[in-house]
C-alpha cells in the first residue's frame, strides 16, 4: 500500500440556485430557510443557504474520484458545519491522508474540510475508508 500521509487532493464548486432546489427535490428537505427567499430573509443567516449535507456532498466527490479515488468504500464520514453556505458561494472541498489505520486492508483516516471563497472553514471533520489498492500494490 503506497497511500502517504499528507497526500491531499481537493475540489471547487460554486453552489447555484438550482443546485439547492435539485437538492431539494432529491432529499425532501424544503425547509424554509433554504428554499424560500423571504422566509429565509427573515431567518438568523439573512438569506437562503445551501443544504449542509449538499456541500458535504462533495467530500464525496473527492474522495469519489480523486483521493483515493474510484474504487473507495465509505465507512464513516464525521462533520461538523461551522458557517452557513450561501448561493453564490464558491467552496473548496479538501481530503488529506492523515493516518493508516489497516496497511493489509486498505483502511484510511482522512482529515475533510471544506471551505468557502473567503477562506472560512464552513465543514470540517474526518471520514475512515477502505482505498482500492494502487496499480503497484501488488
Amino acid at each position: 500500500m503506497n497511500y502517504k500521509i499528507g497526500e491531499s487532493q481537493e475540489v471547487s464548486k460554486t453552489i447555484s440556485e438550482t443546485d439547492v432546489y435539485l437538492f431539494a427535490g432529491i432529499s425532501g428537505d424544503f425547509n424554509p430557510v433554504h428554499v424560500n427567499r423571504v422566509e429565509a430573509e427573515g431567518s438568523l443567516f439573512g438569506k437562503q443557504i445551501a443544504h449542509g449535507i449538499l456541500v458535504g456532498g462533495l467530500l464525496s466527490n473527492v474522495i469519489g474520484m480523486k483521493l483515493p479515488g474510484p474504487g473507495t468504500i465509505y465507512m464513516e464520514q464525521d462533520m461538523k458545519f461551522l458557517k452557513p453556505v450561501y448561493i453564490g458561494d464558491t467552496v473548496s472541498a479538501r481530503v488529506e491522508i492523515t493516518e493508516v489505520l489497516n496497511r493489509e486492508k486498505h483502511v484510511l483516516r482522512l482529515r475533510t474540510q471544506i471551505k468557502n471563497q473567503n477562506g472560512d472553514i464552513v465543514i470540517d471533520g474526518f471520514a475512515i475508508v477502505k482505498a482500492p489498492m494502487r496499480g503497484d500494490d501488488c
